[in-house]
C-alpha cells in the first residue's frame, strides 16, 4: 500500500492518472513487442509464440526493465518513470510503488489467457483421430512422457542436487508435446494424413493431457510443502478420476451443454456459455485440491464434442490470441537470463544444467518413435522428431512453475532454454528428413480419420 503521507500530498485525479498511463503503456510495450518479433519469426516459418517469449525476455527484467513482475526486485526503467511522472505530476519515486501495486491487474489478465488457451488445446483435441492409431499413440505418448520425466527428475536430483518438487517439475516440463508445430510442419510436406503423423498427433493430444495431470499434483504438493505418499496417491486418483470423467462428459454431455448454449439469445451466447462452463470446471479442480489449469483443460475436452464446437473455436480464438500474448510475455519479462551468463563463472553450471535438461528432451522423445508395438511399416525416427518440440504447452508449464514459485531462477532459465531449442530444432531435422521423400500410400490412414488434421493443433 502507499504512504499517508503520499496520499496527502497527491491529488487522487494524479494517482488515478498515473495508474491509468502505467497500465496503458505495459500493455502497448506488450503487444507493440510480441507483434514485431512474431511477424519476423513467421517469416522464417518459426512458431510465433516464441516471439512473444522472446518479446518478454528483451523488454522484461532481462532486457529494457520495461516490464518487470514486482517477484524479480528488479528496478523499473527510470525513462519509463519519468515519462509517467511528467505526465501524471507524480513525483518519479513514487512510480515504481504505483507500478507494483497496480501490476496484479495485468497478471490477472495472463490469468485468463492461460486458461483460455487450456480450454481451446482441449476443445482442439480430435479424439476420433486419436483412436484411429490409439494402440500406438498412446504407447508413444507413455514412453515419451516416462522416460524424459524419469531421467529429467532423476538426473537433476542425483547430479546437480536439485530438491525434489523442483525436479520434478523440470521433469513434467519435458512430458509435453506442441501439436501445432508438428502439425504444421508435417502439412508443409504433405505427411499429415500419414500413419506417422496421425500417431503424432493422437500421442501429443495423451501427452498434454498426462502432462497437466502431472504438473496439477506437483502444484498442489508445492502448496502443501509435502511429498508424503499419502497425499500424492489422493492426489493422484483425483487428478486421474476428473481427467476421466471429463473424457466421459465430452461424449456424453454435449446435448446437455448444447442446450444451455441454444437457450442463450443475447450476442455473445457462445463465448459466454464456454467460459460458463470454464469457471466451473476450474472451480471444481481447485474445490478437490487440484490445480485451476487442469480445469481449464478438461473444460475443453468437455466442448470439443458439442455441436457448436467450431462456432465456440471462432469465438474464443481471439480471446487467447490477445490473452495468451499477455501471458506468454510475462513468462519472459520475469526471466533472469543473467544466471545463464557464460562470461559468469558462478551461471555456468545453470549452463550445464539447460545442456543436461535439452539432451535428455530430445533422447527421450526420439526413443519414443521406437515404442510402436505394430508390424505395420512405420517410420520411427520421423514419429520420435515429430514428439520434440515442446513449444507453447512447454511454456505454459514453465509459466505455471514461474507463478508457484517452484522453480530456481537457474532452473528457469534451463528450461526456457529447453523449450526454445527442442521447438527451434524439431522443424528443422523433420524437414531435413523427410525432404524428398514423399509419404508412401499404403502409410495412409483413413479420410474419415484424417479430416481437418490442423484442427488438433494447439
Amino acid at each position: 500500500m502507499l504512504l499517508p503521507t503520499l496520499l496527502s500530498e497527491i491529488s487522487s485525479h494524479d494517482l488515478e492518472l498515473a495508474e491509468t498511463l502505467i497500465g496503458v503503456l505495459r500493455f502497448m510495450l506488450i503487444f507493440v513487442a510480441a507483434r514485431t518479433l512474431a511477424e519476423v519469426l513467421v517469416r522464417f516459418e518459426l512458431p510465433t509464440i516464441l516471439g512473444e517469449l522472446l518479446a518478454g525476455v528483451l523488454i522484461g527484467a532481462s532486457g529494457l526493465h520495461l516490464l518487470v513482475p514486482p517477484e524479480t526486485q528488479v528496478q523499473l526503467s527510470g525513462a519509463f518513470s519519468e515519462v509517467v511522472a511528467g505526465l501524471s505530476h507524480v513525483p518519479v519515486d513514487e512510480i515504481p510503488a504505483l507500478y507494483n501495486e497496480s501490476f496484479g491487474a495485468l497478471q490477472v489478465v495472463a490469468t485468463l489467457g492461460l486458461y483460455s488457451l487450456l480450454f481451446l488445446t482441449g476443445l482442439e483435441s480430435e479424439l476420433e483421430e486419436l483412436m484411429a492409431v490409439g494402440a500406438q499413440a498412446f504407447s508413444v505418448a507413455v514412453v515419451g512422457v516416462v522416460l524424459p520425466f524419469a531421467l529429467g527428475t532423476l538426473g537433476l536430483m542425483a547430479i546437480f542436487h536439485v530438491d525434489a518438487i523442483p525436479a520434478i517439475f523440470a521433469g513434467a516440463s519435458m512430458t509435453a508435446t506442441s501439436i501445432g508445430i508438428t502439425a504444421s510442419v508435417f502439412g508443409e510436406l504433405g505427411y499429415l494424413r500419414t500413419r506417422e503423423g496421425q500417431i503424432v498427433i493422437g500421442a501429443a493430444v495423451l501427452d498434454d493431457i498426462l502432462g497437466i495431470v502431472i504438473l496439477a499434483i506437483v502444484v498442489s504438493l508445492a502448496a502443501g510443502g509435502t511429498l508424503e505418499i499419502g497425499p500424492i496417491v489422493q492426489l493422484v486418483v483425483a487428478a486421474v478420476l476428473f481427467v476421466v470423467v471429463a473424457l466421459l462428459l465430452s461424449q456424453k454431455a454435449a446435448p446437455a451443454f448444447d442446450w444451455v448454449i441454444d437457450q442463450l439469445k443475447a450476442p455473445g451466447d457462445k463465448l459466454i456459455g464456454s467460459y460458463l462452463l470454464l469457471a466451473v470446471s476450474c472451480f471444481v479442480a481447485s474445490a478437490i485440491g487440484l490445480e485451476a489449469a487442469l480445469g481449464a483443460f478438461a473444460a475443453g475436452l468437455i466442448a470439443s464434442t458439442s455441436k457448436h464446437r467450431h462456432e465456440i473455436q471462432a469465438a474464443v480464438t481471439p480471446i487467447v490470441g490477445l490473452f495468451a500474448t499477455v501471458f506468454f510475455v510475462l513468462v519472459g519479462a520475469g526471466m533472469d537470463l543473467s544466471v545463464i551468463n557464460p562470461s559468469d563463472p558462478g551461471a555456468r553450471s545453470a549452463l550445464v544444467v539447460a545442456a543436461f535438461l535439452f539432451v535428455v528432451a530430445i533422447i527421450g522423445k526420439v526413443a519414443a518413435g521406437w515404442a510402436i508395438f505394430s508390424k505395420e511399416k512405420t517410420n520411427n525416427l520421423v514419429v520420435g522428431l515429430g514428439m520434440m518440440p515442446r513449444g507453447e504447452v512447454g511454456l505454459i508449464f514453465l509459466g505455471l512453475g514461474t507463478a508457484s514459485g517452484l522453480l530456481s531462477p537457474g532452473l528457469e532459465a534451463a528450461i526456457l532454454l529447453m523449450v526454445i531449442g527442442t521447438t527451434f530444432l524439431a522443424p528443422v531435422l523433420l524437414r531435413i528428413v523427410l525432404k524428398d521423400k514423399p509419404p508412401e500410400d499404403g502409410n495412409q490412414v483413413p479420410d474419415e480419420f484424417a479430416a481437418d488434421p490442423l484442427a488438433g493443433a494447439s
